[in-house]
């Protein structure tokens, strides 16, 4: 998709004609602020949101999308939905709100800050074919605390915001209709992981229900979950395939149609298939395999079968020259991207479809970028889907806790469990590289052990402990650096001089730089805006954000750098240092010659061998 510049008059006038339309058609909604994006309209009048299938790498053909219109109550006059014994009545005043939009975004027809306490309800039916299933419920992400009521009958709670759960709610089902009652619990005080949406964070809360909710029919033995690890040193793929019920389990890996291997094992068990002269995933050439999984009871029976995909890449620390460098395929490849905070003006945590979701992918890919750093938040599992399918490297922070030393017992055992949660659920994606617990000592603690768990637990991929750990905010001691995992970062703005150097165990990051702002009227959120320094036009923009590669380039070549994150992708609310405005409307530089100067630098690392 291309992004619709203004200096053409007629997309000018096309995107004042979506503005009004949808202002008009959401007056209803009482927004104060409203910024639209290309998308806004088509995310309105979807009656069922997101209909895309959720988990491209665990697929059943069956299923379905709970998205769209449902009954709402929230605030603080209604019930404390913490744990609830039973749901809310619905009688007497009830909204209606659009799933999976949170309640603070103008997406979902509520548009209030903060609610706390949020009860959602809607009815649906079971389909024919499925009355001999097991019916699984799927909530692929939801603010704070979960209390699922199934036809009057609790059947689950949860805890966390960004990792995806499920309940089996077959027990609780009934021929026809049946009612489904959401409460969920929020106070978003800092005292769990919230990344920039806490209490200390810069942008606008977001609450509740903010990710896909959906239904899977399976039989009694079916496949749970899957673990994929490529082993390019032994060419071949190490598979576990967890079941419910047990089972004999098969797994074909395909090149397209072509079957290349084929292997058997029993439920929970690693085992391998080999992949003879495996074709290489990599942003320069992004090949997945296909992988069909089937799951066979004791009489022989195929009681499940879903299908995946994998690629065969490895990430690792080496020499080259003697410099300590990431290695991709045993290859440097200098790591020139962009911070990626995945805000919408209208979705806010949410993208308001999935074209607008695979937007902000492509753009940084045709921009010519081979890295984005995923900052302080998680995305849908389609989001690493286009990022594996077009080939893009992915960072992943961890979103902050805020008041680490606040009943540290209690806080600090959240942010661990919710940073397992977050590593097991994008286990699989060949995209992510590094894993980034902790960013610039915000809720920063134990930083070192943390960083050496991390690289423990997944020791496939490499670690950053604490991206610039060089910055601090005023309201806590500086942790510092940590000393160990896999790089030395730093975050200089605007940069780049002043960035890492490589140690003899840690390769050289530049986790921020840049950060230079440019005013575009008419697209910017209407607080006081800021950057870190300003240039004056697109033109101006563009010569500096060249200036600063050829920098990054020298340090590259003779000062041993590997990674440089530009700050970043889009303006968000009050931060106008994006290369596109918060709307995806404007290209902010002349992204030609940005493409060009970025391919250039990459192309450079290339040359770079022992």
């Amino acid at each position: 998709m291309k992004t619709i510049l203004f200096s053409n008059k007629n997309h000018f006038i096309i995107a004042s004609f979506v503005f009004l339309l949808i202002s008009f058609r959401t007056v209803s909604f009482a927004q104060k602020v409203f910024m639209p994006t290309q998308w806004t309209k088509a995310a309105m009048e979807a009656s069922v949101p997101f209909p895309e299938y959720p988990r491209p790498q665990l697929a059943r053909n069956d299923w379905k999308c709970l998205n769209g219109e449902w009954d709402y109550k929230g605030g603080k006059d209604v019930a404390s939905a913490l744990n609830p014994p039973a749901p809310v009545s619905f009688d007497g005043k009830i909204e209606k709100i659009k799933v999976p939009y949170c309640p603070e975004s103008v997406l979902s027809g509520i548009q209030r800050k903060q609610e706390i306490n949020m009860w959602y309800r809607r009815t649906f039916d079971i389909p024919a074919d499925w009355a001999d299933k097991q019916v699984i419920i799927h909530l692929d992400a939801v603010s704070h605390n979960t209390t699922l009521f199934v036809n009057g009958h609790k059947a689950g709670t949860h805890a966390g915001n960004y990792d995806a759960f499920s309940f089996n709610i077959t027990s609780y089902l009934k021929k026809g209709n049946n009612s489904l009652v959401i409460a969920a619990h929020d106070l978003n005080d800092g005292r769990v992981p919230s990344g920039k949406s806490g209490p200390r964070g810069d942008y606008t809360y977001s609450s509740g229900i903010w990710q896909t909710v959906w239904l899977e029919p399976v039989n009694k033995t079916y496949i749970k979950n899957i673990r994929l690890l490529p082993d390019l040193a032994n060419s071949r793929l190490k598979v576990l395939v967890n079941t419910e019920g047990g089972g004999k389990v098969t797994a074909i890996a395909l090149d397209g149609k072509k079957v290349v291997s084929e292997a058997e094992s029993a439920n929970g068990t690693y085992f391998y298939l080999p992949i003879k002269t495996p074709k290489l995933w990599s942003p320069d050439e992004p090949f997945l395999y296909n992988l069909n999984i089937s799951l066979k009871d004791a009489q022989g029976s195929i009681t499940d079968k879903v299908s995946s995909y994998f690629g065969m890449r490895d990430i690792k620390l080496g020499k080259v020259d003697g410099v300590t460098r990431p290695l991709i395929n045993g290859k440097f490849i200098m790591q020139l991207g962009l911070l990626d905070q995945g805000y919408w003006p209208d979705g806010i945590l949410t993208a308001p479809t999935e074209a607008a979701l695979k937007f902000d992918v492509e753009f940084t890919k045709n921009a010519g970028y081979n890295l984005i750093r995923k900052h302080m938040k998680t995305e849908p599992q389609r989001f690493y889907y286009w990022a594996d399918k077009l080939g893009l490297l992915v960072w992943q922070d961890m979103p902050a806790i805020w008041y680490p030393n606040e009943d540290t017992t209690k806080t600090r055992t959240t942010f661990r469990k919710e940073l397992k949660t977050l590593i097991d659920d994008h286990y699989n994606s060949p995209s992510i590289i590094t894993w980034v617990p902790f960013n610039e000592n915000w809720g920063a603690f134990d930083v070192k052990n943390i960083t050496s768990w991390v690289k423990k637990y997944d020791p496939s991929r490499l670690v950053n402990g604490n991206s610039g750990f060089n910055n601090n905010p005023t309201y806590q001691k500086a942790y510092g650096d940590p000393g160990n995992g896999d790089y030395v970062d730093t975050h200089i703005y605007v940069g780049p001089y002043g960035a890492s150097v490589p140690e003899d165990h840690r390769a050289a990051s530049l986790g921020e730089f840049g950060g230079v702002g440019l005013f575009v009227r008419g697209h910017m959120w209407p607080v006081a805006n800021n950057a870190y320094e300003y240039e004056a036009t697109k033109a101006r923009l563009t010569d500096r954000y060249v200036f600063l590669l050829d920098q990054v380039e020298q340090l590259m070549k003779y000062k041993g750098l590997s990674v440089a994150v530009y700050t970043q992708t889009t303006d968000v609310e009050h931060e106008v240092n994006g290369l596109l405005t918060y709307d995806r409307f404007f290209e902010k530089m002349e992204m030609d010659r940005v493409k060009a100067i970025n391919e250039a630098v990459i192309k450079e690392s290339y040359k770079l061998k022992d």
